[in-house]
């Protein structure tokens, strides 16, 4: 796929409140520090498209960049939470489970995880969560540039390993750094594949 354009359109901290043209959507999560920013500004080609910061977890809203003028890349705000208030933390979680559960045009979420740390039970649980609720996923492993090969082998093989402990199947998995643009290809012809769909009817894929 060829990235034309791609420009910010919305923020907004309601599911009710995003675009409603019916565009196949693309959300990207994970935990504060995990370069979503960077990734989103790789994956279209514009390099200040997603604001990037030194502090983690500035994203605090719902923000729609439309590419190509046909579809959606959602970049939503990190879970975890670590640095927030209790009811900070409370409305961000609703926010992200309300999109996340009630946006019928999120063909799939993309789950971030920095491929330089161990399997943490927060990202485990939030797999799970997502397995409970049907919810269409892949995970990008962050950050391949930092480590040598054996050690990004083994640390994504290792998280595999753990999620079969529970998981029937694999979601779709890729491996990327923003730095050397690793998997920007393969993620981009995974979501012209999956534009292929209806909107609305991602789940049609996994039949």
């Amino acid at each position: 796929m060829i990235i034309n354009s791609a420009r910010f359109v919305i923020s907004n901290s309601t599911v009710g409140k995003c675009p409603t043209d019916a565009r196949h959507e693309y959300a990207f999560i994970g935990r504060s520090n995990v370069g979503k920013s960077s990734l989103i500004n790789m994956l279209t080609g514009h390099k200040g498209l997603a604001k990037t910061s030194s502090t983690p977890g500035k994203t605090l809203l719902i923000n729609h960049f439309l590419v190509n003028d046909q579809w959606y890349i959602v970049d939503l705000p990190g879970y975890g939470f670590a640095l927030r208030g209790k009811s900070q933390r409370e409305a961000l979680e609703k926010m992200i489970k309300g999109y996340i559960l009630n946006r019928q045009e999120m063909t799939n979420l993309f789950v971030l995880i920095d491929s330089r740390h161990k399997p943490m039970k927060i990202d485990l649980e939030f797999f799970n969560w997502l397995g409970e609720n049907g919810v269409p996923f892949a995970i990008v492993f962050t950050k391949l540039d930092k480590l040598g090969s054996q050690v990004g082998k083994r640390n994504v093989e290792e998280y595999c390993k753990i999620l079969l402990e529970t998981w029937e199947e694999l979601p779709p998995i890729f491996l990327t750094s923003s730095e050397t643009r690793r998997g920007r290809d393969e993620l981009l012809d995974y979501i012209e594949q999956l534009n292929r769909l209806p909107v609305g009817n991602a789940e049609d894929e996994k039949e």
